[in-house]
């Protein structure tokens, strides 16, 4: 990796943000707020002119991000996206990489990301952190995420001040892929809790008892976690927006776990219910649905068992 300080001879990195969605646009509003100078770039203009308001610098393509700065972090949905901000038209690879950073927040294929940051790499020496996170918009807004990368030491050392406005914690997993790899133990994790709570919820509604009150009545015991303090009441209370996560995203992690299973001979039998669930409610509730309407699934069953 290049030295930072030939780059920048006063040691003060300059940043960029690619990608305002759901989780870019709180990340980098932090970022903001911590008094950081931030470029920003997104398809969608409309994404753009709120934080240009809140002292964001506007760029008109991921080339001119890169070309003007040191560290640039993204999020975007898939990897396709993330190639596309690449090696598409005025992408980063078309800007000198020397000395800069790319960190990707996204969550894509660890096979995809160890092929990314070597074609990048090549095109124009730019370093590499696959960083995915975890927290939901909620974290993001709140800078409590847990974010798990892979890249080499030293750029993960030069990322964390700036990553830690953003997040609770920033984890070394090792090289380039494995934070993506650690983030499909996490979607394993995080799928079968939706699904799992979602089963429980319906029950006790179905059963009469008052749902809504599960995480008082189970806090401090072995079924109490963060899902069930956050997920059940939002089940319940029919709370859907801002979405915690898209159906789609879910989908899409999960069924990278199996591809990822397969080719290591891993068994996640959970995992694969959790993603037929997930991809009955993408036809039943649509990709772009919040993923914890899971729980308008069982709901509906019931509706169809009661019919004449």
């Amino acid at each position: 990796m290049a030295d930072a300080s030939k780059t920048n001879p006063q040691g003060v990195e300059r940043l960029g943000y690619l990608g305002l969605g759901l989780m870019g646009t709180p990340m980098t509003g932090r970022l903001l707020r911590a008094g950081h100078q931030v470029a920003v770039w997104n398809r969608s203009e409309s994404k753009v002119a709120p934080l240009v308001a809140a002292g964001a610098r506007r760029t008109a393509t991921p080339r001119d991000m890169l070309a003007n700065a040191d560290i640039v972090f993204m999020c975007v949905t898939d990897a396709a996206a993330v190639e596309d901000v690449i090696f598409g038209p005025e992408g980063l690879a078309a800007a000198s990489g020397a000395g800069k950073l790319v960190v990707d927040f996204s969550s894509i294929h660890p096979d995809a990301a160890r092929d990314l940051a070597a074609r990048l790499k090549d095109a124009n020496g730019a370093g590499w952190i696959d960083a995915p996170v975890s927290g939901g918009t909620k974290g993001a807004e709140e800078g409590t995420l847990a974010i798990m990368a892979g890249g080499e030491a030293a750029d993960i050392e030069r990322a964390r001040p700036y990553v830690l406005h953003m997040a609770r914690r920033f984890t070394h997993m090792g090289p380039i892929g494995a934070g993506q790899t650690t983030k499909l133990c996490n979607q394993v994790i995080v799928g079968c809790a939706m699904a799992v709570l979602a089963e429980a919820t319906r029950l006790a509604s179905n059963a009469g008892i008052d749902a809504g009150r599960l995480p008082e009545a189970l806090a401090g015991g072995f079924a109490d976690s963060i899902p069930l303090q956050l997920f059940v009441p939002r089940m319940v209370q029919g709370i859907h927006a801002p979405p915690l996560g898209h159906i789609a995203t879910m989908l899409k992690d999960l069924d990278t776990v199996a591809d990822v299973a397969q080719a290591t001979s891993t068994p996640v039998p959970m995992a694969t219910l959790a993603g037929q669930i997930f991809r009955l409610a993408k036809a039943a509730r649509g990709a772009d649905a919040d993923a914890l309407e899971i729980y308008k699934l069982s709901a509906a069953a019931r509706r169809a068992d009661e019919r004449p």
